[in-house]
């Protein structure tokens, strides 16, 4: 079921364009070549402006917090659209609804629900990207997953036109968010995600609290936060887990040039500090590889990989 929202885009332009952006500013690895156009909205008006001037062949992209990507080296002729601290809103909605826009930071989500009296989101304070990232791949956490607590989504097309759709216009599975087959958009390349309404419970606030502050100890103790990473590079395939199998090939502390497999969790690569995008496309491949030959698995990367090779 999808509904139209009119938007008037006879208005210029509030934000600042950018030119050959380096993407190293905006992605949680700190590597990447530059962006031929950069662009931060004001709201969502002004994003509606932006994209219906833009020409039907301008690849667009969309940025948050730049966890979960690789951008690489050579760059991207692209206009990308960083929605990271912009599109923030969060608003709270009638029947333990909560609405959020894509730039909202998923742990900042899981704190303000919880801080209203509503549960169910606690787990997004273990996915370390904005809204938008985990809608878009139905990010998961702690046991939990943000597409079972969606109840709407809002969207916006190539021509700034937006929509509300449904859950059932998408086939939704793990890691994995794609529109029906006879859908009439395609989702990332001419639609795109600008936020979301979260069907939540009454819970009580000192409950969800404290289950984000176990949330938040047991991510610190497992996972290495306090370097560059993209959290988690392959998806768990199924009955077994991605760290399990690259730590048993013996690749925990394995390094290309600057980048490293974690020593503190096997599927994160590290940014040791001297790391090009290129390293650690290499070391991903190297992991895959090692990994299938041992093992007859497929890995399959959670982390998007865009831009130019050179």
């Amino acid at each position: 079921m999808m509904q139209t929202m009119n938007i008037n885009n006879q208005q210029k332009l509030r934000g600042d364009v950018l030119r050959n952006e380096p993407m190293a500013k905006h992605t949680s690895w700190r590597v990447g070549g530059v962006a031929s156009i950069f662009y931060k909205p004001v709201d969502l008006d002004d994003l509606s402006i932006f994209l219906s001037q833009q020409s039907e062949d301008t690849q667009i992209i969309f940025v948050g917090l730049g966890s979960n990507l690789l951008v690489r080296d050579a760059g991207l002729d692209a206009a990308v659209i960083c929605a990271s601290g912009v599109l923030n809103k969060i608003e709270e909605r009638d029947d333990c609804c909560i609405y959020a826009e894509i730039g909202v930071p998923s742990p900042k989500l899981a704190k303000v629900s919880a801080k209203q009296g509503l549960s169910g989101a606690e787990f997004l304070c273990g996915i370390p990207g904005t809204v938008g990232g985990a809608l878009a791949m139905n990010a998961g956490a702690m046991g939990g997953e943000i597409w079972p607590v969606v109840k709407n989504v809002t969207t916006i097309d190539q021509h700034g036109q937006m929509y509300v759709r449904t859950v059932s216009d998408f086939d939704i599975a793990y890691r994995s968010v794609k529109e029906k087959a006879d859908s009439d958009f395609k989702i990332g390349i001419n639609e795109w995600f600008v936020g979301v309404t979260l069907q939540l419970q009454k819970g009580v606030r000192e409950q969800s609290e404290q289950k984000i502050k176990s949330h938040l100890a047991r991510r610190g103790a497992t996972q290495p936060t306090q370097q560059p990473n993209a959290g988690s590079v392959f998806r768990n395939p199924v009955g077994d887990y991605a760290a399990r199998l690259i730590e048993s090939v013996g690749l925990k502390g394995y390094c290309i040039g600057g980048a490293c497999v974690s020593e503190k969790h096997a599927n994160f690569i590290i940014n040791t500090g001297t790391a090009t995008a290129n390293d650690i496309e290499n070391l991903i491949n190297y992991v895959h590889q090692i990994v299938k030959n041992e093992f007859k698995i497929n890995l399959i990367r959670e982390v998007r990989i865009i831009g130019n090779k050179t």
